[in-house]
């Protein structure tokens, strides 16, 4: 029995393995030969000429299911007793550059703690490539972001060669709380292969942030104070200490503490929320004013803090003046023009609006009060006639006037006619000196109401 080796490429169909000849120097049947192989192999053996046999792939192998084949060959006589020859020829597969690198895991979550110092090793990815030799030598590297705003290159950097992946700077947590980045994985075959990965990076919160104080405010120039009735009961509520911190979770859970009081026993600081409350009832001997310290403190590890200074002014009525009024600005001079000019104005309006309510009811009054008809003093429809009897006996021209008042036009336009007395010429009478007579003498006086 003799060994041969050979070897063939993966992925080849029907490859041939070898191609050889077998003999027997026995004469008729003694000379026939049969040649076969094992039946559970991907390998088939043809018959192309007589004693002439060739060995070839079934189908493509696969490398990296099974490297090697071991072939025995047997050729047996037709002869009695028959007799046989073995040969093995064993089959190595090599390599082809069919399978890219793989990820342990489709997707990394990687932890970091905020503050970190710059270059520190923050997790790893892995990848393996079943092929062998340069084919299966992997190199790692850092996809675009998917985010163009995302600084991935000044965050993190991956190293080539083993996948370790090491924060370039100290991540702010209050900044920065998670950026996600693709990584892939490549083959040194030709044509390359590779895949690819997701990775997550947690920033985790530090207490590095203290309580800041929203209300009151710290930094004005005046303190501002609070004020309370002497009337308030126990549990009054004075004012609420308003603060945040940037952290997160235990690290932002905040606790208010009075610290120092003017009179202690007179106010109380609720621990959660921070309100500020009478602890029992006002006096008249109780001071006016209070200075109360409340300390607002977070509860990480190690606790932060910060501390807001509250003034209280105890107060008879809220009607009282307590503070002072802010200055003017010196180039703001008061002026009351304004003021007066609108008291004028609305006293006009009022006087047009009464003056124009007054002329109205005169004019309806004056429409519905004519007098009866056939009365003993009806008014007539034209001028007096030129000649009137002297009603007196004197033989002069009575003193008597008379007047006309009449709605001029339509009922609807509100317009009064006022006629100065008609002076009659009665005959056998000359006027005064003093009144010429004249048929025209007639002076209207229009006055209209709108």
């Amino acid at each position: 029995m003799s060994a041969i080796t050979r070897q063939i490429p993966e992925n080849s169909p029907e490859t041939v393995v070898a191609v050889f000849s077998v003999s027997d120097s026995d004469s008729e049947e003694n000379g026939k030969i049969t040649c076969f192989i094992q039946d559970d192999l991907p390998f088939l053996l043809k018959s192309s000429l007589e004693n002439f046999y060739t060995l070839l792939t079934e189908r493509p192998l696969d490398r990296e299911s099974q490297a090697e084949y071991n072939i025995t060959i047997t050729v047996t006589d037709m002869g009695t007793p028959s007799l046989q020859t073995q040969h093995t020829i064993t089959v190595l597969v090599s390599d082809v550059n069919d399978n890219a690198p793989a990820f342990s895991q489709p997707s990394y979550t990687l932890l970091v703690g905020e503050n970190n110092s710059p270059a520190l090793h923050i997790g790893s990815v892995s990848a393996t490539d079943p092929d062998e030799g340069s084919n299966a030598q992997v190199t790692y590297s850092l996809l675009p972001p998917q985010d163009p705003q995302l600084p991935l290159a000044s965050l993190v950097s991956i190293n080539a060669d083993n996948g370790q992946l090491f924060a370039l700077r100290s991540l702010d947590f209050e900044a920065v709380r998670a950026f996600e980045f693709g990584v892939g994985a490549w083959d040194r075959g030709s044509p390359a292969l590779g895949s690819q990965a997701r990775v997550r990076v947690l920033v985790l919160d530090r207490n590095d942030n203290a309580p800041f104080v929203l209300y009151p405010l710290q930094n004005a120039s005046a303190p501002c104070s609070e004020l309370v009735p002497r009337a308030a009961e126990a549990g009054y509520l004075v004012t609420k200490v308003v603060a945040v911190d940037g952290d997160s979770g235990q690290n932002a859970w905040l606790s208010f503490q009075l610290l120092k009081a003017t009179e202690p026993g007179l106010f109380s600081v609720w621990a959660h929320n921070g309100e500020v409350r009478t602890a029992r009832p006002l006096s008249e001997r109780d001071a006016p004013k209070h200075r109360l310290l409340v300390l607002v403190k977070d509860n990480g590890e190690p606790p932060l803090s910060a501390s807001v200074t509250l003034h209280v002014l105890l107060v008879d009525g809220f009607s009282q003046p307590f503070l002072p009024l802010p200055d003017a600005p010196a180039d703001a001079p008061v002026d009351d023009r304004l003021t007066v000019y609108l008291v004028v104005a609305l006293a006009c309006v009022s006087s047009l609006f009464l003056f124009s309510v007054l002329a109205f009811v005169a004019v309806r009054l004056c429409r519905r009060s004519g007098p009866p008809a056939g009365g003993p003093y009806p008014l007539p429809d034209a001028h007096f006639p030129g000649h009137l009897l002297d009603v007196s006996g004197a033989g002069t021209l009575s003193h008597s006037y008379q007047y006309e008042v009449c709605l001029a036009g339509g009922a609807d336009t509100n317009e009064f006619k006022f006629l100065k007395p008609i002076l009659p010429n009665f005959q056998g009478h000359s006027p005064g000196p003093e009144i010429e007579e004249n048929p025209n003498f007639q002076n209207d006086f229009n006055f209209s109401i709108q």
